[in-house]
């Protein structure tokens, strides 16, 4: 039997658990996700050395997953745009049963390995892709059919399931095992399995951007000031990389559609909104680069 599906021997009797109580064995439960990860760094670590230089080619990150796997893949794709200024187009999430399982559930989608091929077929996949497939089983079907129409073209897998040895880890590129175990509620994978899945996108991704110059220090300096919300924190960050106050922040902000990686250069190199987007472009977005870059 899966791990993720044995039945938990800590808390065999969780139903008649007070409330105190109940909560603490859901929280605690909750902490051997992170554990998981940290066991699992040398596999994240070989996948990010082995993403970026293909998304630098002008790959795309694709994920695949079902149920609550799939919706952390959705999740992770859709907020690199807001977080990164990472294009929508380059970042595509295939959900077992559409986009409408988002919402509710869609029996039986998972089980069908055809249709995650002919899913991951339609986004016309290429070398340069790279695809996170999500699976806590690592055997559902939907999964597997994506992986293998990806390694036809090609295009580079990750495998991140919670269970060892299964299809999905030993035939994608890089597998990475989150042995999170037997779930405090028998097979709610939802549960810590999930919580360590999240934790593993948010830092493949994360990593990834991190790689492509898209943070300075450690600041979010490629957001997209979309509402009020993010217009203040582009201000604040580039105060926080320049010194300058926020008038002369803002200010210069304005003149370049609030992007904060211009707005730096303008500051602290005295340069136009035009000047400093050459700037940048001349070192590919690298705003490191870029500051210490000598005028030719």
């Amino acid at each position: 039997m899966l791990k993720t599906e044995t039945p938990s021997t800590q808390h065999a009797q969780l139903d008649l658990y007070p409330v105190e109580a109940l909560v603490d064995a859901l929280v605690e439960d909750q902490a051997q996700a992170v554990a998981a990860v940290k066991a699992a760094s040398a596999s994240i670590c070989a996948a990010v050395e082995a993403m970026a230089p293909r998304i630098a080619a002008g790959g795309r990150l694709i994920y695949a997953g079902a149920g609550t796997s799939g919706r952390l893949g959705v999740l992770d794709s859709v907020e690199l745009y807001p977080t990164f200024s990472w294009p929508r187009e380059r970042a595509k999430a295939l959900l077992a049963g559409g986009l409408g399982a988002m919402f509710e559930a869609v029996e039986g989608a998972e089980d069908d390995l055809n249709k995650g091929a002919a899913d991951l077929r339609l986004l016309y996949p290429t070398y340069n892709d790279v695809l996170l497939l999500v699976a806590a089983s690592g055997t559902t079907p939907y999964v597997l059919g994506a992986m293998q129409a990806a390694r036809t073209v090609g295009a580079f897998t990750v495998g991140i399931a919670n269970n060892a040895r299964t299809p999905l880890l030993t035939g994608a590129d890089v597998g990475i095992l989150l042995d999170t175990g037997a779930e405090v509620i028998s097979g709610s994978t939802r549960l810590k399995a999930g919580t360590a899945q999240k934790i593993v996108l948010n830092t493949l991704s994360s990593a990834l951007m991190v790689r492509l110059h898209k943070v300075y220090g450690n600041l979010m300096v490629d957001l997209q000031a979309t509402n009020a919300k993010l217009v203040e924190r582009a201000v604040r960050l580039t105060v926080h990389a320049t010194g300058a106050d926020a008038a002369a922040a803002r200010a210069a902000l304005e003149q370049c559609q609030y992007q904060v990686k211009l707005a730096m250069l303008m500051l602290l190199k005295k340069q136009t909104a035009a000047e400093a987007q050459a700037q940048l472009d001349a070192t590919h977005g690298n705003v490191r680069a870029a500051l210490t870059k000598k005028e030719s």
